[in-house]
């Protein structure tokens, strides 16, 4: 079987990108889970921001292309805590957005109750969904389809992600080789020991926390008090 060319998923593609949705808000939606990752995968950051360049290619103005990216270092296991998610959820929802951009679908959302959540209000608003495989009609039942199993491989990934992390800590556990940070003011030593930090200034910091604990009952100071 030959793959459609070039000029056919041009058509494709025009006949989902519809004027009512140029006429509408392009957002591109910006995600990664932990801050370590935001650290160390800046490519993957570019990589996101970069899909405002598409949403032009795709017909839409640069002004009317929003990028939100209030959810950076956080976990797309749930809606909870990601009001860049729930912002545009909310945005949708009000008919404002013609095309939703998000360079996967794990970048969107790791929950099929979220995933469903937003492919329902966009099939409802007639709002398109982009990744970095293509573009999507929610309303459509093929490409509703697509986007489901997609959506399910994205929770599934998580849970075997989940369980090779915490298979890999317990073995590390077995060997007597799994640390955790230690609190401030304290150090590990070569050894392995656990010692207070050999800065004198900060062994003073710690001492005057604990005496003002035992003074006052409390570890956090207010104004006035």
């Amino acid at each position: 079987m030959k793959a459609p060319s070039e000029s056919t998923a041009s058509l494709v593609l025009q006949g989902k990108v519809q004027p009512r949705h140029l006429d509408r808000l392009a957002i591109v939606y910006v995600r990664q889970s932990t801050l370590q990752q935001l650290e160390q995968h800046r490519e993957s950051t570019a990589l996101q921001y970069g899909l405002a360049e598409r949403a032009c290619r795709l017909g839409w103005p640069r002004p009317r292309v929003s990028v939100i990216d209030d959810d950076l270092g956080c976990s797309g296991a749930s809606a909870e805590g990601r009001p860049g998610f729930q912002r545009m959820v909310a945005e949708v929802g009000l008919g404002r957005v013609g095309l939703v951009l998000g360079f996967e679908v794990s970048r969107l959302a790791r929950s099929c109750r979220d995933w469903y959540h937003l492919l329902e209000i966009c099939a409802l608003a007639g709002t398109l969904i982009a990744d970095s495989d293509g573009v999507y009609d929610p309303a459509l039942y093929n490409d509703r389809l697509l986007l489901g199993l997609k959506g399910t491989m994205s929770e599934a990934e998580l849970h075997i992600l989940k369980n090779r992390m915490h298979a890999g800590r317990q073995a590390k556990a077995q060997r007597g080789e799994l640390f955790f940070n230690l609190p401030r003011g304290f150090v590990r030593r070569p050894g392995g020991e656990i010692a207070l930090d050999p800065d004198e200034q900060v062994q003073a910091s710690v001492r005057l926390v604990f005496d003002l604990f035992d003074q006052r009952r409390r570890a956090r100071l207010s104004g006035g008090s």
